[in-house]
């Protein structure tokens, strides 16, 4: 008797060149069964993931690059069960934006689970300090940073996801994600890993700032 598998609509946001399609296409399996949804014009990557409660898959939708023409269409949304909300950690426009993308997803799918990623922490030219990324805090999110073309944080975002839709803060992946190895000369120095890790759990424990840091000065 064939079982059903949790299959959830992610929807995947962010300003163009952060590092979406790269990020979704690092799923080897979900690269492999992609459709294109013709009607809204994106790709729909399915994700599989083998979980400690059986399999559960994420549509993943990708933009295409469209949101660099304007606005989305609110059927990219419809029926957004969860997202991620994607920056590039060496471009402070992008997280500026961040609210502009949470609005649309908010104005659409109202109270869905939502993950904030900082991606290309590999790039040495970082413009955002950790703490200076308040948005998730204020909006009820989790934040990850990533690094898409090395793999690292890959996923974290959808484990985060997972545990909320399915109501079990325990459940865990029990099989590795199909990756493909880290882009050539991608390199990241393990020891800034952990101390930028450490340094986001002590932030988590402050108290937040009046407002958004610009950054400009940390």
């Amino acid at each position: 008797m064939a079982t059903n598998i949790p299959e959830f609509k992610l929807v995947l946001v962010g300003d163009g060149g952060v590092g979406k399609t790269t990020f979704v296409k690092r799923h080897l399996t979900g690269e492999f069964e992609k459709r294109y949804e013709a009607t809204v014009g994106v790709s729909v990557h399915p994700l599989r993931f083998h979980t400690s409660l059986g399999e559960i898959i994420f549509d993943v939708w990708d933009t295409a690059g469209q949101e660099k023409f304007g606005g989305l269409r609110d059927g990219y949304y419809i029926g957004g069960q969860c997202a991620i909300l994607m920056f590039d950690v060496t471009s402070r426009i992008t997280y500026r934006n961040v609210p502009n993308w949470h609005k649309d997803l908010v104005r659409v799918c109202e109270n869905i689970p939502m993950v904030l990623c900082g991606n290309k922490v590999d790039v040495k030219d970082r413009k955002l300090k950790a703490k200076s990324i308040t948005f998730h805090r204020r909006n009820n999110m989790q934040y990850y940073d990533l690094s898409a073309r090395s793999n690292y944080n890959f996923e974290k975002p959808f484990l985060w996801l997972a545990r909320k839709l399915s109501g079990n803060e325990h459940l865990q992946f029990v099989a590795p994600v199909s990756l493909p190895p880290p882009d050539a000369g991608i390199f990241l120095d393990v020891e800034d890993i952990k101390a930028r890790e450490r340094l986001i759990d002590h932030i988590m424990t402050q108290p937040l700032p009046d407002y958004d840091q610009d950054d400009d000065d940390l």
